[in-house]
């Protein structure tokens, strides 16, 4: 499939997007967009590009991971310490509807490119800028990855067992999680702009048919903080700090892991009231299924140890498989620990159509994580996968302007 002649659908079809960011957290903002029919332009380094096409497993020098990380991208190579190429990232952002960029506070305006620059040229722009800490405060100029934002945002402080040291997540969740929340900002912010005017047209001096355009200011730090729950008013009112607790949801009682005869895990969540009762009546505890100091959340924390002693020894006796069959059947939530081998021969996996069939160039097949959210008019779709490097600055630069000859000649000269 040829991607410069796929004609994009979706509910942000005919959005503009300027992706400039490597890594994770802004690549991962734009994808999504990209996914939902966005016309995305990745702009890249020319001597390598986005470092992530070299991370993880590879298959001929590119990795697995971004030909989903830049599916349906166009990659533009420019180099941005060339004042040509300042220029044109500012054509570029004279045309777009979303701008977003992960750089330190402070490396878009020396390149001319800051939110307060672009706006005198285009009023209705919405700029999602994605950084550690944010575009204010003491730490605004400090290096922050994912996992620093995971750290300061509490969630590394409660994740692991009491006796040892924390642990982190398997994956970046904390770039993850601060690149949903630019999504949820970026279509907070065109909603915004659409009700206010629309997007601009490109006429100098006449500012009043644009919609308010603005900046979305996401710290990795604090997406990872919005997550935290009651972390805040639990500590500011009875001085309850929350520890790792391993396996265990704190004060939801019962919500844990536990372990089968054959030495699997399992996660049963037995926290609501109803279902507790249901719970304690399929493990054959009739005694703490009737007790009336168990009937509340309130009542059984108190009591976790024993609680979660009588459903251990219970699993002891019992395979993965009649565990979960039995407490299915009393309407309990339960379900083992998936890995990726287990999702992808998984029922529930394959009848929601979560994984997608492609090739490469070469017509190799593979595999991709379907898109999600699932939407029933205007659904997702993958119409290319990452591209190679530079595939469509041709394209892109003929798009505003610029001719063969000039193409070249920057070319030539290591712009391009």
């Amino acid at each position: 499939m040829s991607n410069s002649t796929v004609e994009k659908s979706g509910p942000l079809a005919g959005i503009k997007v300027l992706e400039l960011g490597t890594l994770i957290a802004g690549p991962f903002c734009a994808r999504m967009l990209a996914e939902f029919g966005a016309e995305v332009i990745k702009i890249e380094a020319p001597d390598g590009g986005d470092p992530l096409r070299h991370w993880r497993v590879l298959k001929d020098g590119t990795s697995l991971w971004w030909s989903v990380q830049a599916r349906n991208k166009k990659s533009v190579t420019l180099n941005m310490k060339s004042e040509q190429a300042q220029k044109i990232a500012r054509e570029l952002a004279l045309d777009a509807d979303i701008i977003i960029e992960n750089y330190r506070p402070g490396v878009l305006e020396k390149w001319q490119l800051g939110y307060e620059q672009l706006k005198t040229i285009n009023p209705a722009l919405i700029m999602v800028r994605l950084s550690g800490y944010g575009q204010t405060g003491p730490m605004r100029d400090l290096p922050g990855f994912g996992a620093i934002g995971e750290s300061m945002g509490g969630l590394r402080y409660v994740s692991g067992h009491p006796d040892r040291p924390p642990v982190r997540v398997g994956i970046s969740i904390g770039d993850s999680v601060a690149a949903l929340h630019g999504v949820i900002g970026a279509m907070m912010a065109l909603r915004h702009r659409d009700v206010t005017g629309g997007r601009w047209n490109g006429k100098a001096g006449n500012d009043l048919i644009a919609g308010q355009g603005q900046m979305v200011d996401v710290a990795l730090y604090e997406s990872v903080f919005n997550l935290m729950e009651s972390l805040v008013p639990e500590f500011d009112f009875a001085g309850v700090v929350r520890e790792r607790t391993g396996g265990a949801l704190p004060g939801i009682v019962p919500s844990n892991t536990y372990t089968t005869s054959e030495g699997e895990n399992i996660v049963i969540a037995g926290n609501g009231d109803a279902i507790f009762h249901r719970l304690m009546l399929a493990i054959d505890r009739v005694d703490l299924a009737h007790d009336v100091s168990l009937q509340r959340n309130d009542g059984r924390v108190p009591r976790t140890a024993e609680i979660d002693a009588a459903i251990q020894t219970w699993c002891d006796t019992q395979t993965i498989d009649t565990a979960l069959a039995c407490l299915r059947k009393a309407d309990v939530p339960v379900g083992k620990i998936y890995s990726v081998r287990d999702m992808m021969s998984d029922a529930q996996f394959q009848a929601r159509d979560m994984f997608e069939q492609h090739q490469f160039a070469d017509g190799t097949p593979v595999k991709l994580p379907a898109i999600s959210p699932k939407l029933s008019a205007t659904p997702g779709q993958t119409l290319w996968l990452g591209p190679e490097l530079g595939a469509h600055t041709e394209e892109v630069l003929k798009g505003i302007g610029y001719t063969e000859e000039q193409i070249r000649g920057m070319k030539e000269q290591h712009i391009i």
